[in-house]
């Protein structure tokens, strides 16, 4: 059976005062039989580049953590499943940098190119100024469309 879309569902979390990486996550996690409160903690740190150092996209990470949950290996012998689960990560990450011209937090965010990490690991306040200047919502609701696309069969 076909499900509805839930891209507005992540992009609500994310606009709530979670992360990037816990609002894709957390999103699609229960179809694959993981409850939200260990959703939340297992994606948590992934968010703003991966503990707020400004590196891989936590939106990319859960798109990367969903994949997982839905074919990931678990025979270290299985070479063929190992690559299939690599070449979806690498599929849907393409599509992302395809459609937003990176998949390096700051490069998202427009930070400098010098710059290497966050100062301080402490969150920016979740604030109207905070979601009106960053282009995170939109970069949650791109990457749960990548997840809808490659991942899940949804509702026309």
């Amino acid at each position: 059976m076909k499900m509805k879309s839930r891209i507005q569902d992540a992009v609500n979390m994310f606009e709530s005062g979670f992360n990037c990486a816990q609002s894709v996550f957390v999103t699609y996690a229960d179809i694959f039989g993981m409850d939200r409160q260990t959703a939340l903690k297992l994606a948590g740190p992934m968010g703003a580049g991966v503990g707020r150092m400004r590196e891989v996209c936590g939106t990319v990470s859960a798109m990367a953590m969903l994949s997982g949950l839905k074919m990931g290996n678990t025979d270290p012998a299985d070479e063929e499943a190992k690559t299939r689960s690599y070449e979806m990560v690498r599929k849907m990450s393409d599509a992302f940098r395809e459609r937003r011209g990176s998949i390096i937090c700051r490069e998202l965010l427009g930070m400098s190119a010098g710059m290497q990490r966050e100062e301080s690991a402490k969150p920016s306040a979740r604030t109207a100024e905070y979601y009106a200047s960053r282009p995170c919502s939109h970069l949650v609701a791109e990457a749960a469309g990548i997840v809808e696309e490659m991942l899940l069969e949804m509702e026309e």
